[in-house]
């Protein structure tokens, strides 16, 4: 009886054992499929991007259900298209040139999204816009690095945007020294507000804009320099960032939560 009590026990060390070893088996992580919507075909479009890599998977899964979604690309692949993002460009001139690049003095992380299209056709705005969500009222904020350009070192957030001729742009100018705040409506850009000041070269900065209703705010390195009032575009529409021109410019953490 001694021996078969013993046999027992170990027996279901053993089992417990390998139950304990399944227990602690991940789960997979799930995803959906973004909406993409089609550009125009007057718009220059790249192909869109990879399947998103596990990390990127699982930070969408977690932004989804926070209601915020951040893209920091560190768990995206280098040298590559960024996972989730679509590709155009307003006005003339190439594409533009959206590649995930290791930064060793990006904010958070390693890596960054960069635009390394130096064309230098003046009217040429290479945007890159995340797949989802789609928002109105929206808070969207992105740190950005003016890296070079001669005719324009822009960094850029567009919001409320439909497709490569019709959105909102905010964005500062390192040659210019100011932050801007446009509508573009059938490609043309006007600026309806703007404050000058500090942009510096090679340096990161943080641009945020907050969008309720008719009411716009943007602030610059945590600094309100716009309030403003527009209706141009009152629909939900896509975040992402924009460059001009001849800039190269670097972004990193981009962050967009609804109002």
């Amino acid at each position: 009886m001694k021996i078969r009590a013993a046999y027992l026990f170990i027996v279901g060390l053993i089992v417990g054992a390998c139950n304990g070893s399944h227990a602690r088996t991940p789960a997979a992580s799930a995803s959906t499929s973004p909406e993409h919507t089609d550009a125009p075909a007057a718009a220059v479009a790249a192909p869109i991007s990879p399947q998103p890599s596990a990390s990127s998977v699982a930070t969408a899964a977690s932004a989804s259900a926070t209601g915020m979604h951040t893209w920091s690309f560190d768990g995206d692949k280098t040298d590559t298209l960024p996972p989730g993002f679509s590709f155009g460009r307003t006005g003339g001139g190439p594409p533009g040139l959206w590649l995930v690049r290791a930064d060793t003095a990006a904010p958070s992380g390693a890596n960054v999204l960069a635009q390394l299209n130096a064309d230098d056709t003046d009217y040429r705005f290479p945007i890159a816009v995340a797949d989802e969500p789609l928002l109105r009222d929206v808070s969207v904020s992105v740190r950005c690095k003016p890296v070079s350009g001669k005719v324009d070192q822009a960094c850029g957030l567009v919001f409320r945007y439909r497709d490569p001729d019709n959105y909102y742009v905010t964005r500062a100018n390192a040659l210019e020294n100011n932050v801007r705040l446009y509508h573009v409506v059938k490609g043309n850009r006007q600026q309806f507000a703007g404050w000058n000041g500090t942009v510096l070269t090679g340096h990161w900065h943080s641009l945020r804009a907050q969008v309720n209703g008719a009411h716009f705010e943007v602030y610059w390195d945590d600094r309100k320099v716009i309030d403003a009032r527009d209706t141009t575009f009152t629909e939900p529409g896509r975040v992402g960032v924009w460059t001009k021109a001849d800039s190269v410019t670097y972004f990193d953490d981009l962050k967009v939560s609804p109002n």
